[in-house]
């Protein structure tokens, strides 16, 4: 109870002092010690040999560890007296000849952290309150803790699982080694998300021998389906199914049993649980944060049957969804892991999970900040650059070893045709960098014309431009100096393969003269700072909307009028107000996304980045650059090439270690790092925060190429890729098909968008797919591929820029898309659907597909019917058919890939009676 005229340190002990009697702590003055009281006894102000500690605890009569106590408005900084804390931890007690204490708190009532000195690389973490005396008794006999137990977890066996849930547990085990508290995985729909949870739960059970982990759902239904799939789950290195090895309770009351290891529960009664409430299981059905929320929302307290260090580990399915507001506090009580589970993140849960995104194909980059000037952007559009070309069978080409350059000549076997993606990757068009390098020295003059030097010549200003590959870089500096008149001096490569030394080329381009033009791939796409640099031009594509906005940022630094001079510009005239984008390549209008950004274009060569690694860079553009050359790597090299990277990489496959290297940089990651920092030293200097921020920052780099310091891994890599060779085509003449700048295109986009909504309304009623589109939403399920294929190409003979691809690439323009087309046919059904409002944004008709499908799926396995693995994988075979066909026939089922499969017989034997239902279901459930 409090008394008056205490000071702020006597109402914080009060504070410790009820929380520790909450949690079945007995306290003790030093004067009146009794260590037989109790198993638990929390002695005040007790001498050590450094001074007298504000608590130290004592179980079964033996210390075990020690409270620093603080007042309240200490809390922002207990972090700051750790090593106060520590040095009382090691210090000597009076009248002992005790071992350094193990479990030390810091606390001012309000706020408490807590460090395990066994863990290993101990450090502290917030917990809601004190642990219990027999929680310190358990685990004392315990040869190892948790945390060092997670160093135990053997490699994973990846039988019998996808790639993506094999990424996903290696790389959330790799987090609990590393000790971060939260972790998320995002899986895309229908990939598996809770059989891998359950496998991951496995074996921590197994192999960190956890005490209990807790599969938290928001609504009955997702609690009752995930006891079904740990009821039915068989590790591969076990044949007892898993409740045979663990216990698996589902909560449907206030009792919580201490004899199982998984337990099942809706957030919404765990919290009624804490509270010490009764729930009525009607407030499970639905999702609480539509349907559900007591009257009264008190915070969560203390309980003692239900401790905080009761779970281990937390699971929170669905994540995205019940993580918030009242629900937050739910999780905030316990000292536990949290991994959440969703297949939607939004902003708020990659805050809530730290940005520790340890599955998903992409990630989410801040732009980066800084002192910025505005840009324009300048787009050149062509023919080849847009479509490709083809060369014919007999024609004379050159054949080139991308690595060594080494040219043959030989006729062509087969007609060769190639796409605007493997242009400058399997096929060089000289004909086509050499238009767009003469389009750029024709429009300089123009866009800065006060350029103009003493002797009457233009002063081309500082630009840098972004290459494909350090093969494509060479093959553009070639064509710039032939175009420009110039010497070798006035454009260079600074890549990492560079002859000069990229760091002084580097140099002399920021500050000197020559060179007026630097190309490079990916060495200096982010974190140089190039004042006097002027022009961007991209002759490459970026899919990830945060690199490129990366990439932006070299030319987004001001310069001074007499420094613009001075590094190099004397002709210049203003100070630099801007800076000139040129889109060769269509980058501004690509689609960018954080969940797929691993289709990034090919850049520069492996060999100069793992060199850089081996000598320990680690900077972004650099880790970013070695990433993505991976990721195309693994879809080039065979199984046997894969299992040797893995041999070499301590069983880690390529996208593992991708996995950690996209994360080291992730800006979402470090803007977290430095809010953590701001909010612990809220009155250090600038210096102090960043010298913090550089230390949690710096293991993180480390832990991501630690895989590369293995030579033999770097040799492998290097050599694996020479045999890939790319044709020369100096036969196909390349046109310009648009040029201006960006502005006055946005027009034309607008337009041609408004063009197709009209003509799609405007025949409505004469084209049957159209008629089905408009009718009532079961008629859908009557599309057949034939009616859409039709409708394409009456579009296009009746109006030819009407081309799907065409519209779909106008509307990026206007708003996000979410997904890219995979073919014309099905860009226009997703285009009706945008137009008709079936779909908010314009989404890719696999993606409609996924979702509807996985929702079909959720309603039937809510119900009676559960489906087997195998049925599962023929349902699967038919949502992606219909996906790319858009109707499913009896017929079909002779087609691929159904008749490998067993056919219609197959499907018969797997569903009986069933199979007519389900066909018509998914035909009309899928196309909704």
């Amino acid at each position: 109870m409090q008394t008056p005229n205490q000071n702020p340190e006597q109402l914080a002990r009060d504070q410790i002092d009820a929380q520790l009697t909450a949690c079945g702590w007995v306290i003790q003055d030093k004067s009146r010690i009794n260590l037989s009281t109790a198993p638990g006894i929390a002695v005040r102000e007790y001498l050590t040999d450094v001074g007298p500690a504000d608590y130290v605890l004592f179980v079964d009569k033996s210390p075990v560890g020690l409270i620093e106590a603080k007042r309240p408005e200490e809390g922002v900084r207990l972090t700051t007296v750790e090593e106060q804390s520590g040095e009382y931890a090691a210090a000597k007690l009076k009248h002992l000849n005790n071992d350094p204490l193990r479990f030390v708190y810091e606390s001012t009532g309000e706020v408490t952290r807590f460090t395990d000195y066994l863990d290993p690389k101990p450090r502290s973490r917030p917990v809601f309150t004190f642990h219990r005396p027999e929680t310190f008794q358990k685990w004392a006999k315990e040869p190892k803790t948790l945390r060092a137990r997670l160093h135990d977890i053997p490699a994973l066996s990846p039988t019998g699982l996808r790639d993506c849930q094999i990424t996903a547990i290696s790389n959330l085990e790799q987090s609990f080694r590393e000790n971060r508290p939260k972790a998320l995985i995002q899986m895309a729909t229908g990939s598996g998300k809770t059989f891998t949870a359950i496998t991951f739960i496995y074996r921590l059970l197994k192999f960190a021998k956890a005490k209990r982990v807790l599969f938290l759902v928001d609504t009955k239904n997702l609690g009752e389906q995930a006891e079904q799939e740990f009821r039915r789950y068989e590790p591969q290195d076990d044949n007892r199914l898993f409740p045979e090895l663990y216990g698996v309770t589902r909560l449907g009351s206030s009792f919580i049993p201490g004899d199982s290891q998984v337990y099942i529960s809706t957030i919404q009664r765990l919290y009624s649980i804490l509270k010490g409430e009764e729930l009525d299981e009607r407030n499970e059905e639905e999702n609480p944060n539509e349907k559900w929320l007591p009257k009264d929302p008190l915070p969560v307290v203390y309980s003692e049957r239900t401790p905080p260090e009761f779970f281990d580990f937390i699971v929170i399915d669905e994540c995205h969804r019940s993580i918030y507001n009242l629900w937050k506090q739910v999780l905030d009580y316990f000292d536990a892991f949290q991994i959440g589970l969703t297949a939607t993140p939004d902003n708020r849960t990659f805050g809530y999970f730290n940005q520790n995104l340890v599955c998903d194909y992409g990630y989410r980059k801040a732009v980066e900040d800084g002192v910025l000037v505005p840009y324009n952007v300048f787009e050149i559009v062509t023919k080849i650059t847009k479509e490709g070309a083809a060369l014919a069978l007999g024609e004379y080409v050159g054949t080139r070893e991308k690595l060594t350059r080494k040219e043959f000549w030989n006729t062509l076997d087969e007609n060769v045709e190639y796409s605007a993606k493997q242009l400058d990757n399997d096929v060089v068009n000289v004909n086509q960098i050499r238009l767009i390098v003469r389009a750029v020295r024709e429009q300089l003059p123009a866009m800065f014309p006060d350029r103009v030097g003493a002797d009457g010549v233009f002063e081309v200003p500082k630009m840098l431009v972004f290459a494909k590959s350090d093969s494509h870089a060479d093959d553009i500096i070639r064509i710039i100096r032939d175009e420009f008149a110039e010497g070798n001096s006035f454009c260079k490569k600074i890549t990492y393969r560079s002859t000069e030394d990229p760091k002084s080329v580097l140099q002399q381009f920021r500050t000197g003269y020559y060179p007026r033009v630097a190309v490079t791939v990916d060495m200096i796409a982010t974190g140089t700072d190039i004042r006097p640099l002027e022009v961007l031009l991209f002759m490459r594509d970026v899919k990830s909307r945060s690199y490129y906005e990366q990439m932006k940022g070299r030319g987004t630094r001001t310069c001074s009028l007499e420094e613009l001079r001075t590094s190099g510009t004397p002709a210049a005239k203003f100070t630099k107000d801007h800076f000139v984008i040129i889109d060769a390549i269509g980058v501004e209008k690509s689609q960018k996304t954080d969940s797929r950004p691993l289709e990034k274009k090919p850049g520069v060569s492996l060999q100069a980045v793992l060199d850089a690694v081996a000598v320990g860079a680690t900077d972004e553009d650099l880790l970013s650059t070695l990433a993505n050359r991976l990721i195309r790597l693994d879809k080039q090299i065979n199984a046997r090439e894969k299992n040797t990277f893995a041999e070499h990489a301590g069983g880690k496959t390529i996208p593992q270690v991708v996995k950690a290297l996209l994360n080291a940089h992730d800006p979402d990651t470090l803007e977290n790092i430095r809010h953590e920092v701001a909010q612990a030293l809220p009155d250090a200097s600038p210096e102090e925060r960043h010298s913090s921020f550089i230390i949690q920052h710096s293991s993180l780099l480390e832990s991501a190429v630690a895989v590369f310091h293995n030579p033999d891994l770097r040799t492998f890599v290097v050599d694996v890729r020479k045999k890939y060779d790319q044709i020369i085509d100096d036969i196909n003449r390349d046109e310009i098909l648009n040029i201006g700048w960006v502005a006055d295109n946005k027009a034309g986009a607008e337009s041609l968008v408004r063009e197709f909504r009209d003509w799609i309304e405007a025949h409505k009623t004469e084209i049957t797919a159209l008629q089905i589109f408009y009718g009532q939403p079961y008629r859908r399920r009557d599309l057949s591929f034939k009616m859409i294929k039709d409708l394409a190409e009456t579009l296009k003979n009746a109006k030819p820029a009407l081309a799907p691809l065409h519209v779909w690439r106008a509307w990026e323009q206007l708003e996000k898309a979410n997904g890219q087309p995979k073919n014309e046919l099905m860009a226009l059904v997703a285009l009706i659907r945008r137009v008709l409002g079936n779909d908010d944004t314009l989404t890719a008709y696999d993606k409609t597909v996924d979702r509807n499908f996985q929702d079909w799926v959720f309603r039937k396995q809510a119900g009676a019917v559960k489906f087997s693995e195998e049925q599962m994988q023929w349902l699967r075979m038919i949502k992606d058919y219909v996906a790319t066909s858009f109707h499913l026939d009896r017929d079909d089922f002779d087609l691929s890939p159904f008749n490998a499969a067993g056919g219609l017989g197959k499907m018969w034997q797997l569903f009986g009676a069933d199979t007519e239902a389900i066909i018509g279901e998914l035909n009309e459930v899928l196309a909704a």
